[in-house]
């Protein structure tokens, strides 16, 4: 379901004053233009049963407001350039994790007592949440990949050679 948050924050991050019901808060503070759920579910093409789950969790995480009444909806409560993808992934699937034995916990494996590499994948999974940290969703919402792939050079692949007891056999 992270895909589909990152569909609905994105399509959020649209919304411009103007768009919706944005106006003025009682201090004056201008506020966002705020979209409704039926509204998202068909900018995105999901169903609404979903994006009212999505928003809801969403919500929970500080990630989006919503707004209750006739001019209620929902709304970022940063700009996108400020979520990174890290805060979406744990709000909707909980901790970013290869394993189950992360961060010291234990009993979540049948092999635990044995495993070779038990204790060691918390450097793996803080390299994990250290990259997905520094992509953004508005990096992610920004020009398509075909066009940011155009753009970046593309470095060759290093095969390493094989052995000759491995061609020889082949």
């Amino acid at each position: 379901m992270t895909d589909y948050a990152v569909a609905v924050l994105a399509r959020l991050g649209e919304a411009r004053p103007g768009d919706g019901q944005a106006g003025e808060s009682r201090s004056g503070e201008r506020q966002d233009a705020l979209r409704t759920a039926p509204d998202l579910a068909a900018a995105t093409g999901l169903g609404e049963p979903t994006v009212a789950k999505i928003l809801k969790m969403l919500s929970q995480a500080c990630l989006v407001e919503g707004l209750r009444g006739a001019r209620g909806g929902y709304r970022l409560t940063r700009p996108l350039d400020r979520i990174a993808v890290a805060e979406v992934i744990v709000a909707m699937d909980g901790p970013i994790a290869l394993t189950a034995c992360v961060d010291g916990a234990s009993g979540a494996c049948d092999a635990e007592a044995l495993c070779p590499v038990r204790g060691r994948w918390d450097p793996v999974n803080d390299a994990i949440r250290h990259a997905l940290s520094g992509i953004t969703l508005a990096d992610l919402s920004g020009p398509t990949c075909h066009a940011h792939h155009a753009a970046a050079p593309v470095a060759e692949a290093v095969v390493p050679a094989r052995a000759p007891a491995v061609a020889a056999a082949e």
